[in-house]
């Protein structure tokens, strides 16, 4: 016998799994954006002309 689909509940639960998706790729590039920050501030500019 088939269940009764239950709408509302599986849009919210897609929305859930997106927005945690999408959180996860955004503090995944903020976390990158710090680490290239901090590595070209430590390094020397030598390439004078």
């Amino acid at each position: 016998m088939a269940r009764k689909p239950n709408y509302d509940f599986e849009r919210r639960e897609r929305e859930r799994l997106k927005a945690l998706k999408t959180a996860e790729k955004a503090a995944a590039k903020r976390e990158q954006r710090e680490r290239d920050r901090a590595q070209t501030a430590s390094e020397p500019s030598t390439e004078e002309t």
